[in-house]
């Protein structure tokens, strides 16, 4: 098959130059996260501060004017630099500024500019979760395509080739080319990644060091006998926890408290269900163990937002310690162990 022939039968992304990098995942998550902490913790501050106001003669400068000035700073790190080691920096810069835009939503969708607005917690994490979930359905609509991989590795040439490769990129670039195959091009690739100095001076990226110590502990963890009831355990606590705000709720709308026992009962049968499968079929019984975080995470913490969001976020942590495990878990079943890049 010819190189032209190959490019007409890639899908319309590709054709358009548009492929999708591996290590997307990481990125998105350690930019939510960074979006989540920056909101917490400028919360925090304001209330120890006591809600200072920045400005002065009636003038007052919002926190979602620095929201936006990052924002368009990290925009412009993505446009100048090429190459992966940039992107560490974009996240970080972007997630920050993102957090500062989000935290005052409450000013823009009420008309007394409310910034105590009290669903904003819960509308704060319908978006990070919405972002998430069309970040997933990006990453995960098609198989990866060997020429995207192979450009992934041409990606990491990019630095090399002024600056050297050190070894952790180096491993990173010649596994990508392992799992492109022989797609058009690898051989070249391969060539120009041999003939690359080596560098060991590299820019630091927290978030890689972190996600890859986080991904080792789970997949030793999942590897433990006890490791399905531990799971199953934590799934359980959060909807017994939820079932309970949820009975007890006082004299919040009736549709907030139905909400939150159907979802709580929902994911608790899909819990039960997983643990009645693991010990035949492993993979099944996580599958449905991750059904069962995601209907936590996705519909229970929402409506538990607009009730205590105190409690949803103790509920949060939990659920999203449960979807690290049941993650791990299925690469491991899938083969994918070691396949996640630490940029």
């Amino acid at each position: 098959m010819t190189g032209a022939a190959s490019v007409r039968q890639r899908r319309r992304l590709l054709r358009l130059g548009l492929p999708r990098d591996p290590a997307a995942n990481s990125h998105i998550a350690a930019f939510l996260v960074t979006t989540l902490a920056t909101v917490i913790l400028v919360r925090l501050l304001l209330l120890a501060t006591g809600f200072p106001q920045l400005g002065g003669g009636g003038a007052h400068v919002s926190h979602v004017l620095w929201g936006g000035l990052l924002m368009a700073v990290a925009l412009l790190l993505q446009i100048v630099f090429m190459g992966p080691v940039v992107r560490s920096g974009v996240v970080l810069v972007g997630g920050v500024g993102f957090g500062l835009f989000v935290d005052e939503i409450g000013k823009f969708v009420t008309a007394d500019y409310d910034y105590f607005w009290r669903p904003t917690a819960a509308v704060i994490y319908a978006v990070v979760v919405g972002l998430a979930i069309g970040a997933e359905s990006l990453q995960r609509r098609h198989p990866r395509d060997p020429a995207e991989l192979l450009a992934a590795a041409a990606d990491h040439t990019v630095a090399g080739l002024v600056g050297g490769l050190s070894e952790r990129d180096r491993e990173t670039a010649y596994r990508y080319l392992e799992k492109a195959g022989d797609a058009p091009g690898s051989a070249e690739v391969r060539a120009l990644l041999d003939t690359l100095q080596h560098d060991s001076d590299v820019l630091p990226n927290p978030f890689g060091v972190i996600s890859h110590a986080v991904v080792s502990v789970t997949r030793r963890v999942v590897r433990e006998q006890w490791a399905p009831w531990f799971t199953v355990g934590l799934l359980l606590l959060t909807s017994g926890v939820t079932l309970a705000r949820g009975v007890y709720g006082g004299d919040e709308a009736t549709w907030i408290l139905v909400g939150i026992v159907v979802s709580a009962l929902v994911s608790t049968a899909f819990a039960l269900v997983g643990l009645s499968r693991v010990g035949t079929d492993r993979e099944s019984g996580y599958r449905w163990f991750r059904r069962a975080v995601l209907v936590s995470l996705l519909v229970t913490q929402v409506f538990l937002f607009q009730l205590s969001p105190w409690d949803a976020g103790i509920g949060l942590v939990l659920d999203l310690v449960v979807l690290g495990l049941v993650a791990a878990e299925l690469d491991v079943l899938s083969g994918a162990e070691g396949t996640s890049p630490v940029r």
